[in-house]
């Protein structure tokens, strides 16, 4: 996803719609991707001049200003100049991407439309189960030498090992954010916002998206009773217990909720306008809340903050994946490469542009880019991963997100 602004973990917005949960099983089982080069052996010097004035087709989420600029002004550019690659960009998020890469799969497709996707932990798992992903790849890339393969955050996405089946980008913790000026002390856990609820009714709500399931699976990993209560693969038996009391809590509280709970935004930008002019007095997000962009052009008031559950908010990474029939797969190893160099990730961490935790260990880092990460500007007004990340918590397996948001709709939504 970055992670980021509230853009991430875009990223952080992929799920499975349960309808395709049997296709996704059914496909698991299909033959393996057809014979292709076998770059995983190549040098590296045979991949770069294989990478060498090609084309990449490259599917990413493109709801943020900030990550299409650094992305369309800085990423494309760079790589036709460095590496005469033309990098194309199509929208495209975990739906999309599932099914293209799927229909594909079931069409027989040996060169598919798009060779490199930005992708996190739902997507991962659906590409993983239809054999929808290329690798391991990762090793190949020089610049992976900077990034820590013993970093759980990085090496295990959603409860599952990424193998090198996907490369890091960006890396971020969700966080609740209020604004300072007109909330002294804001809730730090289920009984503390079901207390602020109930005392200022209207000015909370769960956005029925990514963003919102997250903050919900912060809330089931409270009532597990530890920040590590939800570690590990999906537990059946866990999970009606745990989502039997969160059901609990949201409908007692929702008659509390913005518009008395008889409607959820859909979408979490519309959560930022409506606490940007104070109609919420609690929100949330990705990127330590997605503040610093937010406040620098005007959105939130400076007096904007933000804080991590006191039992743990979640921090995780997003990816890119190579598709199993990208017909380009040394140009998109070429271009993950340099999206995860020192000089680009520097770039990418800047506060006044794409404001995005690097995923590289700095201490790997030749001296001189050890310096130039050193003397990174702060950010201004949104609080540092490092400030919540003592309170973080891992995103647990794929399916508790899944579960959450089909049963959101049914069990409180529709209720």
């Amino acid at each position: 996803m970055m992670l980021l602004n509230e853009s991430l973990p875009p990223m952080r917005k992929f799920l499975l719609l349960p309808v395709m949960i049997a296709v996704l099983s059914g496909l698991a089982a299909c033959d393996t991707p057809p014979a292709e080069e076998n770059l995983i052996d190549a040098t590296w010097e045979t991949i770069e001049t294989q990478a060498q004035g090609s084309v990449v087709n490259f599917m990413m989420w493109q709801g943020s200003s900030p990550i299409n600029d650094y992305i369309n002004n800085y990423v494309v550019p760079e790589v036709k100049a460095r590496y005469n690659i033309d990098l194309r960009i199509s929208g495209g998020q975990g739906p999309e991407i599932v099914q293209l890469v799927m229909g594909e799969r079931e069409a027989g497709v040996a060169k598919g439309q798009v060779d490199m996707v930005w992708i996190n932990g739902e997507t991962f798992f659906q590409l993983r189960n239809i054999q929808g992903l290329w690798g391991p790849f990762v090793e190949k890339l020089p610049n992976s030498r900077f990034i820590n393969p013993e970093d759980p955050y990085l090496s295990i996405d959603f409860q599952q090992a990424v193998e090198g089946m996907e490369c890091p980008w960006s890396i971020s913790q969700f966080a609740l954010i209020y604004d300072s000026a007109r909330v002294a002390a804001p809730p730090r856990t289920l009984p503390e916002l079901e207390a602020f609820v109930m005392a200022n009714p209207g000015t909370f709500t769960v956005s029925n998206d990514f963003t919102g399931m997250t903050l919900l699976k912060s809330f089931l990993a409270e009532l597990s009773g530890s920040p590590t209560g939800l570690d590990g693969p999906f537990d059946e038996a866990k999970y009606e217990r745990l989502s039997a009391e969160l059901w609990t809590i949201l409908n007692r509280l929702k008659p509390y909720f913005w518009k008395e709970g008889k409607t959820f935004p859909k979408e979490h930008s519309v959560m930022d306008q409506m606490f940007a002019s104070g109609e919420l007095l609690i929100s949330y997000g990705f990127g330590e809340g997605g503040i610093e962009d937010k406040v620098r052009n005007g959105l939130f008031p400076t007096s904007t903050r933000g804080y991590a559950w006191e039992n743990g908010t979640i921090l995780n990474a997003n990816f890119f994946g190579i598709t199993y029939n990208a017909p380009n797969k040394a140009g998109a190893m070429q271009v993950i490469d340099f999206m995860i160099s020192p000089e680009a990730q520097l770039k990418k961490a800047d506060p006044n542009g794409m404001d995005s935790n690097p995923v590289l260990d700095v201490s790997r880092l030749p001296e001189e880019w050890k310096a130039q990460y050193e003397a990174m500007p702060t950010r201004k007004y949104g609080p540092s991963m490092s400030e919540l990340s003592v309170r973080s918590i891992q995103e647990p397996a794929a399916e508790y997100m899944i579960r959450l948001y089909d049963e959101f709709r049914t069990e409180v939504i529709e209720k």
